[in-house]
């Protein structure tokens, strides 16, 4: 079994993890299944998601008592005392030593957890994968790692090291061995992933060299940092011709230039907004979504209500939002004054979560009776989902046999909560 928990750079990882699990011989079952191996991959971005990670060790414990259970990732980097204070811990492994936790999984439960917590190296780095096990879904594509930008509020480039990239012939053999084993689609994830040089390959070198991969339809980029974009990507978005998708997750954390500054991200308001209303004006039809943040420290009511201007006036068709965590070891925690009450934090995310909701309403609604082409996913709840190259969820019905992995071009009908029905006009491959 391998859990995780976090961002979709820590699923890539536990994908790669799974195959070579698989291939040398393991069953790999679902979380929640009896297991004689358990292998929790976690997050630390909050102090929610600490307690989460804590909550799924002892529940895999809890459920496989005799299991050899293995805690890795970025809470082991940042929390390996907690995670050795809990009972039935036989290995904690840090985010430089995570794949090595196959070399210790057959040495038996421990009275007390092996502790693997080596310093991050900054070089660029290869990850060897398994290209025999069939596989036909989309699949997360690891290229960077670690980040350099130093947010006051981030424990990430502590959990996870400064920026480095993934080196350029490794990156791409996994991409043209995932498509070998059936997939369509690539989402390219990292930490900072428009930070990816390698070399002297940047972010738009990577994405033209996945372009020429023969079977791959889509590449789809996770999340960007506002700053790290090149126009040249916007073109290739724009090219109908290019498999790069035209999505755009550009974190804006504070629509509040004071908070921005506060927060220590590389931007003005007004730098951010130029920069959309570029790509708008270039790439037809982009999704544009982001991450705020609310209840950072010295946020006022009127920064939180600029936010909320800002998130409505901007082309955003959805965004994340989470509260403020207190880091220990982060900038941010000198301060000593301007805290935000909890209860206050709250308040404040479910206003902006509404707002956001409202958002995707009008961008599906807009799109409704127009064409588009989808990649259709496993089958659930009666039918065959997917998603739009501009990111709408839709689910189409089931025509009585198997259409996964299938490129089709759709017409999209009526909004059905966060997706959108939609009925198959053609089958493109």
């Amino acid at each position: 079994m391998v859990h995780t928990l976090g961002c979709r750079l820590n699923q890539s990882e536990s994908q790669m993890l799974r195959d070579r699990l698989a291939s040398a011989g393991y069953l790999v079952v679902p979380f929640g299944q009896p297991a004689d191996l358990g292998i929790i991959n976690t997050c630390t971005v909050t102090r929610e998601a600490d307690s989460k990670c804590r909550k799924s060790i002892r529940q895999f414990i809890a459920q496989n008592p005799e299991a050899y259970t293995a805690v890795i990732g970025c809470y082991s980097q940042m929390g390996t005392a907690e995670i050795a204070g809990i009972p039935g811990v036989d290995l904690i492994v840090g985010n430089q030593d995570k794949f090595a936790v196959l070399e210790h999984i057959d040495q038996g439960k421990n009275e007390r957890p092996v502790i693997l917590r080596e310093r991050i190296s900054r070089a660029d780095f290869t990850l060897s994968h398994v290209g025999d096990i069939p596989f036909d879904k989309r699949a997360n594509l690891k290229v960077q790692d670690g980040c350099d930008f130093m947010c006051s509020f981030c424990i990430i480039p502590f959990a996870r090291g400064q920026a480095r990239s993934r080196e350029w012939e490794n990156t791409l053999d996994e991409a043209r061995t995932a498509v070998a084993r059936g997939i369509k689609e690539l989402v390219l994830t990292g930490v900072n992933v428009g930070t990816y040089n390698n070399s002297g390959h940047g972010i738009v070198d990577l994405v033209d060299a996945l372009n020429d991969i023969p079977g791959l339809l889509h590449v789809r980029i996770s999340s960007i940092e506002p700053t790290t974009v090149p126009i040249d990507l916007l073109d290739r978005m724009a090219d109908p011709k290019h498999n790069l998708l035209p999505f755009l997750h550009l974190p804006l954390q504070s629509g509040s230039d004071p908070v921005l500054a506060l927060m220590r991200r590389k931007y003005s308001m007004n730098e951010y907004k130029a920069f959309v209303e570029e790509a708008i004006r270039r790439v037809p039809g982009l999704c544009l979504g982001t991450d705020i943040m609310v209840g950072f420290t010295g946020e006022s009511e009127a920064d939180f209500e600029e936010t909320c201007k800002q998130f409505l006036e901007l082309p955003f068709a959805y965004t994340h939002v989470f509260p403020f965590s207190e880091r220990e070891g982060t900038l941010v925690m000198k301060r000593e004054d301007g805290w935000v009450p909890m209860e206050e934090r709250s308040r404040r995310c479910t206003r902006l979560r509404r707002l956001s909701s409202m958002k995707r309403h009008d961008f599906m609604e807009a799109h409704s009776g127009k064409e588009a082409l989808v990649l259709l996913e496993d089958p659930r709840d009666g039918g065959f989902p997917g998603y739009t190259a501009n990111y709408i969820r839709v689910r189409v019905g089931n025509p009585g046999h198997d259409i996964r992995n299938q490129l089709v071009r759709v017409r999209l009908g009526k909004i059905r909560a966060d997706w959108m029905e939609a009925e198959i006009l053609e089958f493109i491959n």
